[in-house]
């Protein structure tokens, strides 16, 4: 995807704005000229964000994502002659699918330029959003920092809370009510899930900071989480998350009963370190679900 306002007045690059493109994008810069005319054909970014607000809007239970910063992913080297006819078309394109990788990487800043974009839609339409952070815990913490950045609660005193409920005796039934219908569009989305969380502890607490406008989610799967020589670690993460705002995923890309055999295994896992029994520890994490996706308390 490509800036309009890089180049304007086009939906289409000539092959020398492509080459100027992707060098731009990627990391090292590369020199192979036919290297970056076999990449895909660049389409402006505003159509992406089209076609996303379309499926947002078609579907109003839809979340966005998932969607991040990954300082990890290398771009595959071009399709070998017969290659991208035998591939399967019902795949998503982008995948390596048996290709070797290329040394390029997409650099930060236009990774950042497309999260905020899709971050700021999903502000605008009151979307929960799937975040992930490959080898980038700071950068995704500073990226969503920055759109909330103005907008962050006054946390009142012990004394000024007194105060405000002496003032304004209200039910919690009043409160959702006010809630429900100050609801705006905002730059930032009203939920975030971390998905598969892998950074460190001390790092949730920045997000549970009560001044951050959003509510922060934890997601944790036994495929990514629970599947490597760190498990200590995800274990003192999930002890750090609050019971209300842990939620578990396969981080599988097919439904069905191995799905199903995930979830029940990450949802073991989860109860076990956090001491729940079994029957609380599914009712907490629907809870926390409903919650995450619907704005539930």
């Amino acid at each position: 995807m490509f800036d309009e306002q890089t180049y304007p007045n086009t939906t289409t690059l000539t092959p020398d704005q492509k080459v100027e493109h992707y060098q731009s994008a990627l990391t090292p810069t590369p020199t192979d000229r036919d290297f970056l005319l076999a990449l895909p054909e660049p389409r402006p970014f505003s159509v992406f964000l089209q076609e996303t607000r379309y499926y947002l809007e078609r579907y109003p239970l839809a979340l966005i994502g998932e969607v991040g910063l990954d300082k990890q992913f290398r771009i595959p080297e071009a399709w070998l002659p017969g290659q991208s006819i035998e591939r399967d078309d019902g795949l998503t394109q982008g995948g390596r699918e048996g290709r070797n990788l290329s040394p390029y990487r997409v650099s930060m800043d236009h990774q950042k330029k497309v999260l905020l974009a899709q971050l700021h839609l999903a502000g605008e339409l009151g979307r929960a959003t799937s975040v992930h952070g490959v080898q980038a815990h700071g950068v995704v913490f500073n990226t969503l920092q920055e759109t909330w950045k103005g907008h962050e609660r006054k946390v009142p005193s012990k004394r000024e809370r007194r105060k405000q409920e002496a003032a304004n005796p209200t039910t919690t039934e009043d409160k959702d009510q006010v809630a429900s219908e100050e609801r705006k569009p905002t730059p930032y989305p009203p939920r975030i899930c971390l998905h598969s969380y892998s950074g460190p502890p001390e790092t949730i607490k920045q997000y549970l900071d009560p001044r951050i406008p959003a509510k922060i989610f934890f997601s944790f799967s036994s495929v990514i989480n629970f599947s490597h020589a760190g498990v200590a670690k995800t274990e003192d993460a999930v002890k750090a998350v609050p019971d209300d705002r842990i939620l578990i995923e396969s981080d599988l890309h097919t439904a069905g009963e191995r799905m199903d055999g995930y979830l029940e295994e990450v949802v073991r896992k989860l109860c076990e370190i956090k001491g729940w029994e079994l029957e609380h520890g599914v009712k907490q994490l629907a809870a926390n679900w409903k919650n995450f996706v619907f704005d539930n308390e």
